[in-house]
């Protein structure tokens, strides 16, 4: 089969199928081969693998995939690619294509059927609408996971590894950090794709942690504190805190956690850094 990441080939299969883009979707197909050829090293893929990936479209990284791991599981939402990738993938055994909303598959069931278990390898080129709830949903499930390496929207990717005080800072970065260590490893321009996407992407990694960085008796506990003070970055942490119902929490109760952390009452949550929240969350709970 021909190489997809050659733009021509992809536009013969595309009219060939009479494919239509489907916003919904946020289609943006990958032709570029240097950039799959980087997103394969970066993803560190041996024939030891099994790669899960995740919105395969016409199977341009696909064919890369299949190359080099030893078993790939596409997951494609759009059923109107399913003949294409039919036909793109026919060369290769070692392809399974399922299609499915990733959301709403049992991942771990998968990773146990195909992998007997051990960790898997994400790979995926993701629409910025669905980036986060497909990250976290693969980090608090449980799956057994070795890496995810994604194309995403360049500010998405940036804001997954600042740290406190950059105004990218928030939910993401700290939810991210907890579970792996990103690493940004390709920026690549909107040219590189059918059709253009209006931004430039980025293909980040994020290698899973094998013992979190910090040591939390409830990590939904930490990150409900750390979404409400986003929620409201302009204000102090102790208002911030204290506004959000779900937590109930007084101003007096966070203040006086903060306070034996040595920190201002007029902290703001941007300022903290994971430990810093990790140690917040373990002294509310210790309070009760």
């Amino acid at each position: 089969m021909a190489n997809l990441g050659i733009p021509q080939n992809t536009i013969e299969i595309l009219q060939k199928y009479k494919f239509n883009f489907q916003k919904k979707f946020g289609q943006n197909f990958l032709i570029d081969t240097t950039v799959l050829e980087r997103i394969i090293a970066a993803a560190r893929i041996t024939a030891e693998d099994c790669v899960l990936e995740i919105g395969p479209g016409i199977g341009t990284m696909t064919q890369y995939l299949a190359e080099s791991a030893g078993q790939v599981v596409a997951v494609e939402i759009d059923k109107a690619l399913i003949p294409i990738l039919e036909e793109t993938l026919s060369a290769y055994q070692n392809v399974t294509v399922i299609n499915a909303d990733v959301l709403k598959l049992d991942i771990k069931q998968i990773a146990e059927e195909e992998n007997g278990g051990k960790p898997i390898k994400v790979v995926a080129n993701l629409p910025y609408y669905i980036t986060t709830p497909i990250i976290m949903s693969l980090f608090e499930s449980g799956v057994p996971l070795d890496s995810i390496t994604i194309m995403v929207q360049k500010e998405v990717a940036e804001r997954m590894q600042v740290g406190p005080g950059t105004k990218d800072y928030g939910a993401l970065s700290l939810a991210v950090q907890y579970y792996a260590k990103p690493e940004i490893v390709a920026n690549v321009p909107p040219n590189c794709f059918i059709p253009r996407p209006t931004v430039g992407s980025a293909v980040i990694r994020l290698t899973r942690h094998q013992v979190p960085p910090v040591d939390v008796k409830d990590e939904h506990h930490m990150f409900a504190l750390i979404r409400a003070s986003f929620n409201q970055r302009r204000k102090t942490l102790a208002n911030g805190l204290s506004n959000a119902q779900e937590l109930h929490l007084t101003r007096e109760r966070v203040t006086q956690a903060t306070d034996k952390m040595g920190l201002s009452p007029t902290v703001r949550g941007e300022t903290l850094t994971l430990a810093q929240f990790a140690e917040l969350s373990n002294l509310l709970l210790e309070q009760v």
